[in-house]
């Protein structure tokens, strides 16, 4: 019998939709999905009254690689501001935005939202 590996890329989209689902029924209007540019990626750009959120979705659908939370280390969160920072020059043309960095961890079934995970990494 064959065993095919599952699309990731396709998985990961799926996840970051229900939570950008989730997002939206907690009153975040979400402006951007999978905002890319040479800096790297964010999953999701939303608005939470006078914050611009920042969200990065991790998915594990079981926890041998570590829980999805764990994945959101240093380095990433450093890749994300990077990404957060060329974002707001570009679109607003301002840094000095009131802004915070969610995360969103879905293991298995379970959906955990971190509000304010980290700051600003340089």
């Amino acid at each position: 019998m064959i065993y095919l590996k599952s699309n990731t890329r396709n998985t990961g989209t799926s996840y970051e939709r229900k939570a950008a689902e989730y997002l939206e029924q907690q009153g975040l209007v979400i402006l951007k999905h999978n905002y890319r540019c040479r800096q790297g990626e964010i999953d999701l750009i939303a608005r939470d009254k006078e914050y611009l959120v920042f969200v990065e979705v991790k998915y594990r659908s079981q926890n041998r690689a570590g829980y999805s939370l764990d994945a959101v280390n240093p380095a990433k969160q450093k890749k994300i501001s990077k990404v957060a920072r060329y974002f707001l020059a570009a679109e607003y043309h301002c840094t000095e935005i009131p802004c915070r960095f969610d995360v969103i961890g879905i293991d298995g079934g379970c959906l955990h939202w971190i509000k304010d995970a980290f700051g600003f990494c340089i």
